[in-house]
C-alpha cells in the first residue's frame, strides 16, 4: 500500500508551470491566428483602397493605352506588396457597351453542331463575333479598358502565402487569396465606338 506525506498532496510547487504548459500551446495559436486574420483584413483594406483609386484613374481619357494601365496597375501592386512583399497580384479589364451587357455576361451566340449542343464554341462550329475581336468571348466582353463611354470591369486577384505559420497547426491554406473588383464608366470624352453588325466565325481548331 503506498503512503503519501500529507505535506506532499497540500505542495503545490510547479503547478502554474504545468498550468501553463497546457494553456501555452491554445493561447499561442489563437494570439498568432488573430494576427494572421487582422494582417489578411489590412491587405484586403488596402487592395480594396488602392483598387478604386485605379479604377478612377482608368476611366480617364488617355488611359487606354498599354503604358497607362500598367502604371496604374503598378500602383495598386506597390501598395499590396508593401504590407505582402511575395503576393502574386494579376489584373484583368473587360469592356462592354452597355452597363446591361457587363452585368449579364452572356457568351456570344454559337452555332451548334447538330448533336451534342452546349453552349460552347467548340472545332467545327462558328459563331456570331459581335465584337470583331475574332474570338469567342465566353462573357461578351473585349479585354482591354476600351474608349469613352464604355463600361469596364476591373478585377485585382492577390495571392500571397500566410505570414505567421498557422496553415499546418490548424489546417488552413497556406496561401491567402483574395480578389477586388470594380465596374464603371469611362468619361464621355468622345464618342463611344460602335462594333456594327456581328460576323460569323469559325470556333478554334483546337
Amino acid at each position: 500500500m503506498m503512503y503519501f506525506s500529507p505535506n506532499l498532496i497540500r505542495r503545490q510547487d510547479g503547478a502554474s508551470v504545468m498550468e501553463f504548459g497546457l494553456i501555452a500551446p491554445v493561447a499561442m495559436v489563437m494570439m498568432l491566428g488573430t494576427m494572421d486574420i487582422g494582417h489578411s483584413y489590412y491587405v484586403r483594406a488596402t487592395l480594396d483602397g488602392a483598387m478604386q483609386a485605379a479604377a478612377r484613374s482608368s476611366s480617364l481619357e488617355g488611359a487606354s493605352t498599354i503604358t497607362a494601365q500598367e502604371l496604374v496597375d503598378l500602383r495598386v501592386k506597390e501598395a499590396v506588396l508593401t504590407l505582402a512583399p511575395n503576393a502574386t497580384i494579376t489584373s484583368i479589364r473587360r469592356y462592354y457597351k452597355t452597363f446591361s451587357e457587363a452585368s449579364a455576361a452572356r457568351a456570344e451566340t454559337v452555332i451548334e453542331a447538330p448533336v451534342g449542343a452546349n453552349m460552347k464554341c467548340d472545332p467545327g462550329e462558328s459563331f456570331m463575333d459581335a465584337n470583331r475581336n475574332g474570338i469567342w468571348d465566353p462573357d461578351g466582353g473585349s479585354n482591354g479598358q476600351g474608349g469613352a463611354k464604355d463600361i469596364v470591369i476591373i478585377k485585382f486577384k492577390v495571392t500571397y502565402p500566410r505570414v505567421f505559420p498557422l496553415a499546418k497547426m490548424i489546417g488552413v491554406p497556406a496561401n491567402v487569396e483574395m480578389e477586388s473588383g470594380s465596374i464603371l464608366a469611362n468619361q464621355p470624352y468622345g464618342e463611344q465606338t460602335t462594333y456594327g453588325s456581328p460576323v460569323q466565325t469559325n470556333c478554334p481548331s483546337a
